[in-house]
């Protein structure tokens, strides 16, 4: 399992701790087996949208998620996986390229792509998900392989943005990324609890 930060930083739950992250490239047709419901970063051509991510600096996620948050995000990843058998992964951006913008991708658009690429969908039990940030909308999505989304409702999953969102706005980022590691990981744990002898399937 894995955590993000804009590209450029990685925090393993597994073992890598923070490296260096490759850029994004085109996604793979794996996204498929997701549950993709209809969330996003409002009108994507809001030309207040479009201002926003122009502005936006790349060391955005760093300001926001300094190195000690990514750590604890990846203390929080690694407590959680071992009551459950799922896969986690956590991902920031700071904005979106704007060709990007100007095309419409909302967050949610997004963070199927950047599932796709992480290859989150990669699992045997198809249990695992994403959290993923986008800080120029001040979005989370959580997106969820088809197994968990058989199990739990996306309302649960948005409702839990909601308030994670809530967090964002007050510039509580570490807490409200703590909050949605945890939420996800008790989830996970109710439906798909730990089992002896597994392993991380994601790096």
């Amino acid at each position: 399992a894995a955590a993000m930060g804009d590209w450029g930083a990685v925090a393993s739950g597994a073992a890598s701790g923070v490296a260096s992250a490759v850029a994004v490239a085109s996604a793979v047709a794996a996204a498929a087996s997701v549950a993709a419901v209809p969330r996003g970063g409002g009108d994507p051509m809001n030309l207040r949208r479009i201002l926003r991510h122009g502005i936006s600096s790349p060391g955005r996620a760093a300001r926001c998620f300094p190195p000690e948050a990514l750590a604890e995000i990846e203390r929080a990843i690694v407590a959680a996986e071992k009551r459950h058998a799922g896969e986690m992964c956590f991902a920031i951006e700071s904005a979106l390229p704007l060709a990007e913008v100007r095309n419409g991708v909302t967050s949610r658009e997004r963070a199927l792509h950047v599932f796709s690429l992480l290859r989150v969908w990669d699992t045997a039990a198809n249990n695992g998900v994403l959290i993923y940030v986008l800080l120029a909308d001040g979005a989370i999505e959580l997106i969820a392989d088809r197994a968990v989304a058989e199990r739990i409702a996306q309302s649960e999953w948005d409702e839990l943005c909601r308030r994670i969102e809530t967090e964002f706005a007050a510039g509580r980022y570490r807490q409200g990324a703590l909050m949605a590691v945890q939420a996800v990981g008790a989830q996970l744990a109710r439906h798909f609890p730990a089992q002896q002898g597994e392993s991380d399937e994601l790096p």
